[in-house]
């Protein structure tokens, strides 16, 4: 650890214990690409002037991309120090930043921050050493528990209220903003890149291990939740974890799937199924189409549960270990309240 003046250049370790909001210096661009989850973007370049400085750095050199740095930024100077005040919450608090590489653009900010009084620790390595902390989380050994059952019993709800009542949970379709069907994003926001998905699905498993989770409950996903995809370390030990199986009636299934899609509309829900209308096949998906003009919701479902129960099916064929929980007629708080009395699911403390 070596200081800089009122800044610490530190390692990811300490840097993940020291205080203070976290703050990403990089350009809007490379925030949207990914980034540690909870920090708040002030970047010293756009875009665009980010481009003119690397342009600059191959064509003349280090010191005149040094110079047009310093002509770009400098009139901006008073609006980055308080948008660094800001994203600290109170003045002489303290930060955390980082930028790509550790380099001139996190230090030229913990200066700035420090003409303010903030106390700064700086990311050695940046953003890249977050990145290779990311990455090294999914080729660890973890106690994955995966909850199963087919399309309709409200796996997503179930694990949602899990966690309210103490499991330790990572809801992989929150976290991409997708269902995981030909219809998973409908209603939701934009998805995230795969990168940010990585980013705080690494978070989050690092956070159950913290609080002492005993088991790490996700749901029966393929490797890919819309156009995020899972990464292989962590997809590869789910596939081998045991399943728990959870089933409802085909009427709960129904009456469930037509609660959270029939209130979208017609254009959006003809387009999902002609997504999957060669895995449905014509009649099927003919069926699927008319009852979608007719808004019976019901029928539309039912059209496609067969097409969903039989990939799910296939799926849960590979499963080393199963055990299967009847949870008809239970809502949602009834479910997650058996499944925990009853031991097929575990507290998120062992004490």
């Amino acid at each position: 650890m070596s200081g800089m003046g009122n800044s610490i250049l530190t390692g990811i370790d300490e840097f993940r214990r020291a205080a203070g909001p976290v703050v990403d210096v990089r350009t809007p661009s490379e925030f949207m690409q990914g980034h540690w989850p909870g920090a708040v973007n002030v970047p010293l370049f756009t875009d665009d002037q980010r481009h003119q400085v690397g342009l600059t750095y191959k064509q003349q050199g280090r010191l005149d991309a040094i110079k047009l740095g310093l002509q770009l930024c400098g009139p901006a100077l008073a609006q980055l120090s308080a948008e660094l005040t800001g994203a600290a919450d109170r003045p002489s608090a303290p930060l955390r930043i980082y930028c790509w590489r550790g380099g001139m653009r996190s230090n030229s900010m913990a200066w700035l921050a420090g003409l303010s009084d903030h106390p700064v620790t700086v990311l050695e390595g940046g953003y890249k050493s977050y990145r290779r902390w990311v990455l090294d989380r999914f080729n660890q050994t973890w106690p994955l528990r995966v909850l199963g059952g087919r399309t309709g019993t409200g796996k997503t709800d179930l694990l949602l209220e899990l966690n309210r009542q103490g499991a330790g949970v990572i809801d992989l379709e929150g976290l991409a903003s997708h269902r995981g069907s030909s219809f998973g994003n409908l209603g939701l926001p934009a998805q995230p890149t795969s990168e940010h998905y990585e980013n705080m699905l690494a978070e989050g498993l690092e956070y159950l291990y913290q609080n002492g989770a005993t088991e790490i409950w996700l749901e029966a996903e393929s490797i890919q939740v819309g156009r995020c995809r899972i990464p292989k370390g962590l997809f590869d030990q789910m596939r081998k974890a045991p399943v728990l199986e959870i089933q409802r009636s085909d009427r709960e299934r129904v009456e469930r799937l037509v609660q959270v899609y029939s209130s979208h509309g017609k254009a959006d829900l003809r387009e999902a199924t002609e997504r999957i209308q060669k895995r449905l096949g014509p009649q099927r998906t003919r069926q699927a189409l008319e009852a979608i003009d007719a808004e019976n919701w019901d029928l539309a479902c039912l059209a496609m549960l067969d097409y969903y129960d039989s990939c799910y099916d296939r799926e849960l064929e590979r499963s080393p270990a199963r055990v299967t929980v009847n949870l008809e007629g239970l809502d949602t708080s009834q479910s997650a309240r058996l499944l925990l009395e009853k031991g097929h699911i575990a507290p998120r403390i062992c004490n």
